[in-house]
């Protein structure tokens, strides 16, 4: 399959079906891990929320708690409880269910704040999306290490400004941030709910790479667990994802065998579009060699 087919792919599964006012169904691609991706289901919550706002309001944050894991062979249920409804505000509660199981709970406020006070944090140093290598490129050689990751679909372009943690960990490199270049396969909608929608599914990817770069690991070598706990973004400006945005990590801290990944996406400009806190439980087990 063409990554624009794969894209076409995550097009058709933030389109939900609605069963009524407060009631959508959403479906998966072709191509899962063993359980729904997270980016997956917090980008389908959201776009379930944004369906059932009145007014003409923008994001202003996303908050989800992971349950359960769902079942990829099988669609996916947004109940929406609508929370608040003001010209300028909404508030939206979204439970994941498959049966009578939940899977998560999502909280989506949209808010018409207009001008105030702006800043920011700095652009950092990067090179241009189009002068490092493709996803595709950083996986020749390393299939047998992370098959996940070469046989995953792949709506979105990644270009990692830094080695990724699976050429760091050949090179017995560590590294405490991870800076990639994101946009989407092809063309998008000119519809903002997808656009953001489409960040917040790539908002579950490399957020917590930086936890085990800076220990100088890496999936496919290192024996590691990792499952989400909870995801929140925050939007601070529209974002148009069939242009090039950078998203740069890093991981403030690990303890307890949970870590936390927190990052910005950026535009072209500098600017920043969105911030990112993920909490994750993270666990290494070293093989018995490497233990002594």
């Amino acid at each position: 399959m063409s990554s624009s087919a794969d894209l076409e792919e995550l097009l058709a599964v933030l389109d939900l079906r609605r069963v009524d006012e407060n009631n959508f169904t959403g479906s998966h691609p072709s191509k899962n891990p063993i359980r729904t991706f997270g980016g997956q289901m917090m980008a389908q919550a959201f776009v379930a929320a944004s369906r059932t706002v009145k007014y003409d309001l923008p994001p202003s944050a996303l908050s989800v708690h992971f349950v359960a894991g769902g079942d990829p062979d099988r669609d996916l249920e947004f109940r929406v409880t609508r929370l608040r409804d003001e010209r300028r505000f909404a508030n939206r509660r979204v439970d994941v269910m498959q049966g009578n199981a939940l899977l998560a709970s999502a909280l989506v406020s949209h808010l018409a704040g207009g001008r105030g006070l702006e800043h920011g944090v700095d652009f950092p140093a990067v090179p241009e999306p189009l002068s490092v290598p493709s996803i595709e490129d950083l996986l020749v050689g390393y299939e047998q290490t992370v098959p996940l990751f070469v046989d995953a679909l792949k709506p979105i372009e990644w270009r990692y400004t830094n080695d990724p943690a699976w050429v760091m960990r050949d090179k017995g490199e560590r590294l405490a941030h991870n800076r990639v270049w994101l946009k989407a396969r092809g063309p998008m909608p000119d519809d903002p709910v997808i656009h953001a929608a489409a960040m917040v599914y790539s908002s579950d990817t490399t957020v917590l790479d930086s936890i085990i770069t800076t220990h100088g690991l890496s999936w496919g070598f290192d024996r590691i667990f990792a499952v989400t706990m909870n995801h929140s973004v925050w939007f601070h400006r529209p974002v148009r994802f069939d242009e090039w945005v950078l998203y740069s990590t890093t991981s403030p801290v690990a303890a307890e065998s949970r870590g936390l990944g927190s990052g910005h996406f950026f535009d072209r400009d500098g600017r920043v579009l969105a911030t990112v806190v993920q909490e994750g439980i993270v666990k290494h087990f070293p093989d018995s060699a490497a233990a002594k």
